[in-house]
C-alpha cells in the first residue's frame, strides 16, 4: 500500500485544492492531508480566514481524501514521523524546498520516500488570494451603488 501525504493551508477552499489533492492521491493507494496550524500558516504564509480545525474538517470532507490531520505547532517536519509516507505530494507553487524535505525524511529513517511536484492548475478563482481579492472588488463595487443609488433620491 502507498501512502501519499500533501500538505498546505487549504483556507478557504478552492479548485486549485481540489486539483491538487485529486492529482496527489493518484500516487497512490492512501491519501492523507496535513492542514497546517493556524500558527505555522501565519509563519510561513497569511493569517487564515478559517480557522485550523475547520479547514481540517472540510479538506478531509473532500473526495480523494482518506484522512486530513493537523500539523504540529513549531516544526513542520514533526509530523514526518507520525505519517511515514511513501511519497510526498508538493503543490505546483508551494515554495517547500525538495531536497531539504528529502534530508528531513532521510534523517527520519524514510530513506525511500519520493518528493513529486504536483502539475499546475489554471482556473479562475484558484487561490486564496484570488477570491479575497474578487470579494473585496465586489464589496467596493456595493458600495459605489449604494451611493449612487443613495444620490439618486
Amino acid at each position: 500500500m502507498v501512502k501519499v501525504m500533501a500538505v498546505g493551508v487549504f483556507d478557504l477552499l478552492h479548485l486549485g485544492h481540489v486539483h491538487y489533492l485529486t492529482e496527489a492521491k493518484k500516487l497512490g493507494d492512501e491519501l492523507v492531508v496535513v492542514v497546517a496550524r493556524d500558527s505555522t500558516a501565519v509563519k510561513f504564509k497569511h493569517q487564515p480566514i478559517t480557522r485550523e480545525e475547520m479547514r481540517r474538517k472540510l479538506v478531509e470532507a473532500l473526495k480523494p481524501v482518506d484522512k486530513a490531520v493537523l500539523g504540529h505547532e513549531g516544526g513542520i517536519y514533526e509530523i514526518l514521523g507520525e505519517v511515514r509516507p511513501d511519497i510526498i505530494a508538493l503543490g505546483y507553487d508551494q515554495k517547500h524546498d525538495e531536497a531539504q524535505i528529502q534530508a528531513e525524511c532521510k534523517a527520519r529513517g524514510l530513506e525511500n520516500t519520493k518528493v513529486v511536484r504536483m502539475p499546475k492548475f489554471e482556473g479562475d478563482l484558484d487561490g486564496t488570494r484570488k477570491i479575497v481579492r474578487r470579494v473585496a472588488d465586489w464589496l467596493r463595487m456595493q458600495e459605489k451603488l449604494a451611493m449612487f443609488e443613495k444620490d439618486k433620491v
